[in-house]
C-alpha cells in the first residue's frame, strides 16, 4: 500500500469511528504503531485529526452545509487565524458556550482534546466533541436551521436560561456603528440568551463583516468584552472598537500571532 493511500485509509477509519486507538489503527492497516504515529503527524499538520491520550480524534473538514459551502477560500485563512487567537483565551477547565458560525467551528477544531466543559447550539460543533473523552459536552436543543445545523428559538432560549458559563463565543454577520448584527431573528434572540449566560462575551468576526448591517440588530459594540478579528480591519475600526471599551485582538493572517 502506497503512503498516500495508507494515510487516506487511516483518515477514513478515524472519520467513521470519530475516535480510534493506535493499536486498533495499526491492526486495521497492518502496519506498526510507529508508522501510524508518523502518518498521524501529517494528518495533524493538515488539521484533519488530533492525537489525545489513548488515541486519535477526527477534526476534519467543515461539514457539508450551505452555511459552510458558501464561504470563500480566501476567508478561511482569516477565520483560522482568528480561531488560533481565540483558543489562547481559553484555559483548561473552562466552561464555554459556542455557536455554529464557521469561525467558531474552526475554533472548536482547535479545542478538541482539551479538558473543557463545552456547551453548544451547533450540531457540527457537538459532533467534534461527541467522542472526546477529555471534555464534557452539553448540546443545546431547539429549532434547527438547515443551512447551518444550529439550534435556536424558544426551546434553546429556555435551556440557556438555566446554565451559566465563563465564556460565550459567537460570530456575527455584520458590524456597524450601531453594533453587531445577524441575519436570523430567532438566532439573534438565542445569541442574546447566550450572552446572558456568560461572565465574558467574545465575538469572532473576520474583517469582511465590518461596515455591514444584517437583518437583525443583536447588541451595541460595548455589550461584548472582547472582539477578535483578522489584520484586514481598518485603523478607523480599530479605534472605534477600542473607544467602545472593547478589548480588541487582531490576529495576523500569515503568522497566527496577535497584536
Amino acid at each position: 500500500m502506497l503512503v498516500e493511500e495508507r494515510r487516506n485509509h487511516l483518515l477514513e477509519l478515524v472519520r467513521v469511528r470519530r475516535f480510534a486507538s493506535l493499536p486498533e489503527l495499526a491492526d486495521q492497516l497492518e502496519v506498526s504503531e510507529s508508522t501510524v504515529r508518523r502518518d498521524l503527524d501529517q494528518l495533524e499538520k493538515q488539521g484533519a485529526a488530533r492525537r489525545i491520550h489513548g488515541g486519535v480524534l477526527y477534526t476534519g473538514v467543515s461539514p457539508k452545509l450551505p452555511h459552510f459551502d458558501a464561504q470563500q477560500p480566501a476567508e478561511w485563512d482569516k477565520k483560522k487565524s482568528i480561531a488560533a487567537a481565540a483558543q489562547r483565551l481559553i484555559e483548561d477547565g473552562d466552561t464555554i458556550l459556542l455557536d455554529g458560525g464557521s469561525t467558531t467551528y474552526e475554533l472548536a477544531r482547535l479545542l478538541v482534546g482539551r479538558p473543557l466543559h463545552v456547551l453548544t447550539t451547533s450540531l457540527p460543533v457537538a459532533n467534534l466533541f461527541a467522542s472526546d473523552a477529555g471534555s464534557d459536552l452539553v448540546l443545546i436543543g431547539g429549532n434547527i436551521c438547515p443551512r447551518s445545523g444550529v439550534a435556536r428559538g424558544p426551546y434553546a432560549d429556555r435551556m440557556l436560561s438555566m446554565v451559566r458559563v465563563r465564556k460565550t463565543i459567537f460570530s456575527v454577520a455584520g458590524v456597524s456603528d450601531d453594533g453587531f448584527f445577524n441575519n436570523d431573528l430567532m438566532l439573534v434572540e438565542t445569541e442574546r440568551a447566550m450572552m446572558r449566560a456568560a461572565a465574558e462575551v467574545i465575538v469572532v468576526a473576520d474583517s469582511t463583516k465590518f461596515d455591514h448591517q444584517s437583518l437583525t440588530h443583536l447588541c451595541p459594540l460595548n455589550a461584548v468584552h472582547q472582539l477578535i478579528v483578522d489584520d484586514g480591519i481598518t485603523t478607523e475600526w480599530r479605534e472605534k472598537v477600542r473607544a467602545a471599551g472593547v478589548n480588541l485582538i487582531v490576529a495576523e493572517t500569515n503568522t497566527n500571532t496577535t497584536v
